[in-house]
């Protein structure tokens, strides 16, 4: 059985491609041997995705997790961008850099850290970055 998102994911595409009841039963049929999304397996939902997709279905992004950005006072702010940025280059949230303030200070969030601390988490971040080659060595 596959999971209530991919279920719905399904539905959706029924709904956006604006089958009827038989046409979709009929795609279910032929590329999963099912008569019934429930009846889906995690092996043959991709098959009918594709087959969607194929028929012009296009799946919305999912909207973007995490929270808003620190607002730290002035004296603070080009550090906060430099995390930004470290973040934002890796791909990563806000709850990223919380997850590692918790797990270096035990503090619950990035804004709570003090200057020191703020340091040495934006080290750590351009630690990471190198060691993925996303940071040059000349900019150290």
């Amino acid at each position: 059985m596959i999971s209530k998102g991919k279920l719905a994911q399904i539905h959706i595409a029924k709904a956006q491609l604006g089958l009827s009841d038989e046409d979709y039963r009929a795609i279910l049929a032929r590329k999963a041997g099912v008569r019934s999304a429930k009846e889906l397996t995690n092996k043959t939902v991709g098959g009918v995705m594709h087959e969607f997709r194929r028929l012009g279905f296009e799946p919305k992004p999912a909207k973007k997790a995490g929270r808003k950005a620190p607002r730290p006072p002035r004296s603070r702010q080009r550090e906060m961008n430099k995390v930004e940025a470290l973040l934002t280059d890796a791909g990563r949230a806000w709850a990223y850099a919380d997850g590692m303030a918790r797990h270096m200070f035990k503090v619950d969030r990035v804004d709570f850290l003090d200057d020191n601390q703020l340091h040495k988490l934006l080290q750590a971040l351009i630690i990471d970055a190198k060691r993925q080659g996303r940071y040059p060595d000349d900019l150290a």
